[in-house]
């Protein structure tokens, strides 16, 4: 059972991650559809799900949540490295196969971003895309992300060198589209 709602959004609800939720979470990084998205290139048994949950999920320099809808889990949502001092964070998320191309990843999104920077007082969010996932890329230029620039052959996936994108959005940015 998902934790209680932290944030809400128009369409999901984002949660705290609870052990109950390892199983779901488990599941999902396991497909190749996120899998691949997110750069892993191994399995993940429990165990690594549960080390992931308590050095990352439960580290104090993270926020990490689920997104969920009506409860039920659809994805993951994180702002990461908020401990820098230098007032930026790197975004990352994930959305399960089952419920792609449904507004749940906008709509998560646009909330945390929100959070980071009228909350967390953050100046600057980033994130990193491979070259291929072009929903992902989509999906930070419709919330207001611009491409800063691009790391060719930076990541191994699926036999090849890939190149990751790196996209940033600063506050002031964000504000202007409110």
């Amino acid at each position: 059972m998902p934790g209680p709602v932290f944030l809400q959004g128009e369409q999901v609800e984002l949660r705290t991650i609870e052990k109950a939720d390892l199983q779901f979470m488990q599941q999902q990084v396991n497909d190749p559809q996120v899998w691949r998205a997110i750069g892993s290139d191994r399995p993940i048994n429990a165990e690594q799900e549960e080390e992931f949950y308590d050095d990352v999920v439960c580290a104090e320099d993270n926020v990490n949540l689920l997104i969920t809808d009506d409860g039920t889990p659809v994805g993951t949502i994180g702002l990461d490295k908020l401990e820098t001092g230098d007032h930026t964070a790197e975004l990352g998320y994930w959305v399960a196969p089952d419920h792609h191309r449904m507004g749940y990843g906008g709509d998560a999104t646009a909330r945390i971003v929100e959070y980071g920077f009228q909350q967390l007082g953050l100046h600057r969010i980033e994130a990193r895309v491979f070259e291929f996932n072009d929903a992902s890329r989509a999906l930070l230029e419709s919330v207001g992300f611009r491409e800063e620039g691009v790391h060719r052959d930076a990541e191994f996936v699926d036999g090849q060198y890939q190149d990751v994108y790196w996209y940033g959005l600063l506050e002031d940015e964000w504000h202007e589209r409110q």
